[in-house]
């Protein structure tokens, strides 16, 4: 049997101190968005997962689940379910592509394209909520998108 023992760091690691990590700020800076989504998005019946889905859409409809999972950095095997729950909700219709079987084509419904008008507002109350200048917004996501790549 191990006996723990209460060891005393004198002085801590800089490189591991908590606050230093920049996976650690990510997180927490993700976990804040989708908090402050949530009542928007509860307000149209998604998650943030479907809200992002029903974004491309509502840029492009219809598309194929593999030009969607493209978009989302998703795998088809992510994405599906997550379409399923849409076309249950009335949002999308989900089809074989008839020049290739093997396709699935997704497209709005009348229903889910209404959405949008009711979804229109959530980016400018997200920015006001979030109280960083625009131009340090824009650079904030265009320095993200480059980390992610």
């Amino acid at each position: 049997m191990s006996q723990s023992k209460d060891i005393s760091v004198q002085a801590p690691v800089e490189v591991l101190r908590l606050d230093r990590q920049l996976c650690f700020a990510l997180y927490g800076a993700a976990q804040r968005m989708t908090r402050l989504y949530r009542p928007l998005l509860d307000a149209l019946g998604l998650t943030y997962p479907q809200y992002l889905a029903m974004l491309v859409l509502w840029e492009q409809s219809p598309r194929t689940v593999g030009a969607m999972g493209d978009a989302l950095d998703l795998d088809s095997s992510t994405l599906t379910p997550l379409l399923k729950r849409l076309e249950a909700g009335g949002l999308i219709d989900r089809s074989r592509d008839p020049k290739d079987e093997r396709r699935v084509v997704v497209a709005l419904t009348d229903k889910g394209l209404a959405l949008r008008e009711q979804a229109l507002s959530i980016p400018e109350r997200i920015f006001c909520q979030v109280g960083l200048p625009l131009d340090e917004l824009t650079s904030l996501r265009e320095k993200l998108k480059t980390v992610a790549a």
